[in-house]
Protein backbone atom coordinates (compact mmCIF):
# COMPACT_ATOMS: atom_id res chain seq x y z
CA UNK A 1 0.00 0.00 0.00
CA UNK A 2 1.30 3.45 -0.94
CA UNK A 3 1.64 6.00 1.83
CA UNK A 4 -0.69 9.01 1.41
CA UNK A 5 1.14 12.35 1.41
CA UNK A 6 -0.09 15.85 2.17
CA UNK A 7 1.31 19.06 0.67
CA UNK A 8 3.18 21.26 3.16
CA UNK A 9 2.90 25.03 2.71
CA UNK A 10 4.80 28.17 3.59
CA UNK A 11 2.98 31.22 4.98
CA UNK A 12 2.21 32.39 1.43
CA UNK A 13 0.48 29.14 0.44
CA UNK A 14 3.36 27.83 -1.68
CA UNK A 15 4.31 24.17 -1.62
CA UNK A 16 7.47 23.46 0.39
CA UNK A 17 7.38 19.67 0.42
CA UNK A 18 5.27 16.75 1.59
CA UNK A 19 4.72 14.68 4.70
CA UNK A 20 2.90 11.44 5.35
CA UNK A 21 -0.75 12.03 6.25
CA UNK A 22 -0.37 9.43 9.00
CA UNK A 23 2.23 11.56 10.82
CA UNK A 24 1.45 15.18 9.87
CA UNK A 25 -1.15 15.84 12.62
CA UNK A 26 0.33 16.29 16.11
CA UNK A 27 0.95 19.05 18.65
CA UNK A 28 3.10 21.00 16.15
CA UNK A 29 1.27 20.23 12.90
CA UNK A 30 2.90 22.10 10.01
CA UNK A 31 0.76 24.25 7.74
CA UNK A 32 -0.58 22.08 4.92
CA UNK A 33 -3.13 22.05 2.10
CA UNK A 34 -6.61 20.65 2.66
CA UNK A 35 -10.19 21.27 1.51
CA UNK A 36 -13.74 21.21 2.85
CA UNK A 37 -16.90 20.57 0.89
CA UNK A 38 -20.62 21.09 1.36
CA UNK A 39 -22.91 18.85 -0.69
CA UNK A 40 -26.18 20.61 -1.62
CA UNK A 41 -29.17 18.70 -3.00
CA UNK A 42 -31.95 19.76 -5.41
CA UNK A 43 -34.09 20.90 -2.45
CA UNK A 44 -31.32 23.22 -1.21
CA UNK A 45 -30.50 21.04 1.80
CA UNK A 46 -26.93 20.52 2.97
CA UNK A 47 -25.41 17.14 3.80
CA UNK A 48 -23.62 17.07 7.15
CA UNK A 49 -21.66 14.10 8.44
CA UNK A 50 -20.55 12.75 11.77
CA UNK A 51 -16.90 11.76 11.68
CA UNK A 52 -16.22 8.11 12.43
CA UNK A 53 -15.40 7.42 16.07
CA UNK A 54 -12.09 5.77 15.09
CA UNK A 55 -10.67 8.87 13.38
CA UNK A 56 -7.60 10.37 15.10
CA UNK A 57 -8.81 13.97 14.72
CA UNK A 58 -12.21 15.05 16.01
CA UNK A 59 -13.76 11.56 16.21
CA UNK A 60 -17.56 11.54 16.42
CA UNK A 61 -17.86 15.27 15.69
CA UNK A 62 -20.52 16.57 13.28
CA UNK A 63 -19.11 18.60 10.41
CA UNK A 64 -19.55 19.64 6.80
CA UNK A 65 -20.08 16.99 4.12
CA UNK A 66 -16.48 15.96 3.53
CA UNK A 67 -12.93 17.14 4.19
CA UNK A 68 -9.59 15.91 2.96
CA UNK A 69 -6.18 16.61 1.52
CA UNK A 70 -5.19 16.76 -2.15
CA UNK A 71 -2.33 14.47 -3.07
CA UNK A 72 0.87 16.06 -4.40
CA UNK A 73 0.17 17.11 -8.00
CA UNK A 74 -3.58 16.41 -7.73
CA UNK A 75 -5.98 19.18 -8.71
CA UNK A 76 -7.89 20.17 -5.60
CA UNK A 77 -11.27 19.79 -7.36
CA UNK A 78 -10.28 16.23 -8.26
CA UNK A 79 -9.38 15.60 -4.60
CA UNK A 80 -12.83 16.81 -3.51
CA UNK A 81 -14.51 14.38 -5.91
CA UNK A 82 -12.14 11.53 -4.92
CA UNK A 83 -12.82 11.93 -1.20
CA UNK A 84 -16.60 12.27 -1.69
CA UNK A 85 -16.50 8.98 -3.55
CA UNK A 86 -14.28 7.29 -0.92
CA UNK A 87 -16.20 8.58 2.11
CA UNK A 88 -19.79 8.83 0.89
CA UNK A 89 -20.09 6.93 -2.40
CA UNK A 90 -20.78 10.21 -4.25
CA UNK A 91 -19.01 10.00 -7.59
CA UNK A 92 -20.89 12.26 -9.97
CA UNK A 93 -20.78 15.69 -8.31
CA UNK A 94 -18.95 18.77 -9.56
CA UNK A 95 -16.82 20.76 -7.13
CA UNK A 96 -17.43 24.53 -7.24
CA UNK A 97 -15.03 26.80 -5.36
CA UNK A 98 -16.78 29.17 -2.92
CA UNK A 99 -14.12 30.15 -0.33
CA UNK A 100 -10.66 30.11 -1.94
CA UNK A 101 -8.71 31.60 0.97
CA UNK A 102 -10.12 29.87 4.07
CA UNK A 103 -7.45 29.03 6.64
CA UNK A 104 -7.71 27.82 10.21
CA UNK A 105 -5.86 26.34 13.14
CA UNK A 106 -7.67 24.27 15.78
CA UNK A 107 -6.42 22.28 18.75
CA UNK A 108 -8.09 19.20 20.21
CA UNK A 109 -8.26 18.79 23.99
CA UNK A 110 -5.49 16.14 23.73
CA UNK A 111 -3.14 18.66 22.08
CA UNK A 112 -3.43 17.43 18.48
CA UNK A 113 -3.56 20.35 16.06
CA UNK A 114 -5.12 20.99 12.66
CA UNK A 115 -3.27 23.74 10.75
CA UNK A 116 -4.62 24.05 7.25
CA UNK A 117 -5.12 26.28 4.25
CA UNK A 118 -8.49 24.81 3.38
CA UNK A 119 -10.41 26.10 0.34
CA UNK A 120 -14.13 25.37 0.57
CA UNK A 121 -16.23 23.85 -2.22
CA UNK A 122 -19.93 23.38 -2.89
CA UNK A 123 -20.95 20.16 -4.63
CA UNK A 124 -24.41 19.82 -6.14
CA UNK A 125 -25.74 16.27 -5.79
CA UNK A 126 -28.97 14.55 -4.87
CA UNK A 127 -29.49 11.04 -3.59
CA UNK A 128 -28.66 9.05 -0.50
CA UNK A 129 -24.97 8.65 0.26
CA UNK A 130 -23.36 5.32 1.08
CA UNK A 131 -20.96 6.20 3.91
CA UNK A 132 -17.72 4.29 4.47
CA UNK A 133 -17.88 3.24 8.16
CA UNK A 134 -14.19 4.00 8.73
CA UNK A 135 -14.84 7.62 7.66
CA UNK A 136 -18.45 8.49 8.50
CA UNK A 137 -20.51 7.37 11.52
CA UNK A 138 -23.76 9.06 10.40
CA UNK A 139 -25.16 11.70 8.06
CA UNK A 140 -28.14 14.04 7.83
CA UNK A 141 -29.64 16.35 5.22
CA UNK A 142 -30.54 19.68 6.85
CA UNK A 143 -31.65 23.17 5.90
CA UNK A 144 -28.81 25.71 5.86
CA UNK A 145 -30.72 27.75 8.45
CA UNK A 146 -30.44 24.76 10.86
CA UNK A 147 -26.71 24.18 10.65
CA UNK A 148 -25.73 26.50 13.52
CA UNK A 149 -28.04 24.54 15.82
CA UNK A 150 -26.01 21.33 15.34
CA UNK A 151 -24.36 20.73 18.74
CA UNK A 152 -20.58 20.43 18.85
CA UNK A 153 -19.97 21.25 15.19
CA UNK A 154 -16.32 20.89 14.13
CA UNK A 155 -14.16 23.98 14.72
CA UNK A 156 -13.43 24.42 11.00
CA UNK A 157 -17.12 24.22 10.10
CA UNK A 158 -17.96 26.80 12.80
CA UNK A 159 -15.39 29.18 11.30
CA UNK A 160 -16.52 28.49 7.73
CA UNK A 161 -20.15 29.30 8.59
CA UNK A 162 -19.26 32.93 9.30
CA UNK A 163 -17.73 33.30 5.84
CA UNK A 164 -20.32 31.19 4.01
CA UNK A 165 -23.20 33.17 5.50
CA UNK A 166 -21.72 36.27 3.83
CA UNK A 167 -22.26 34.53 0.46
CA UNK A 168 -26.01 34.41 1.03
CA UNK A 169 -28.69 32.43 2.87
CA UNK A 170 -29.04 29.69 0.22
CA UNK A 171 -26.02 27.46 -0.56
CA UNK A 172 -27.32 26.79 -4.07
CA UNK A 173 -27.01 30.52 -4.77
CA UNK A 174 -23.46 31.04 -3.53
CA UNK A 175 -21.28 32.62 -6.21
CA UNK A 176 -18.41 30.61 -7.59
CA UNK A 177 -15.11 32.18 -6.51
CA UNK A 178 -12.14 33.11 -8.67
CA UNK A 179 -9.57 30.26 -8.79
CA UNK A 180 -6.80 32.86 -8.93
CA UNK A 181 -7.51 33.57 -5.26
CA UNK A 182 -6.52 30.03 -4.27
CA UNK A 183 -3.15 29.62 -2.54
CA UNK A 184 -0.40 29.07 -5.14
CA UNK A 185 -0.07 25.38 -4.26
CA UNK A 186 -3.77 24.83 -5.11
CA UNK A 187 -4.05 26.83 -8.33
CA UNK A 188 -4.75 24.93 -11.57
Amino acid sequence: MTQELVVLLDEHGRSIGTEAKATVHHAHTPLHLAFSSYVVDDLGRVLITQRAFGKPTWPGVWTNSCCGHPLPGEAIEDAVVRRLSDELGISDGTAELVLPEFRYRAEMPNGMVENEVCPVYRVRWSGEPEPAPAEVAAYRWIEWSEIRAVPGLSPWAELQLDELDQLGPEPAGWAIADENLLPPAARP
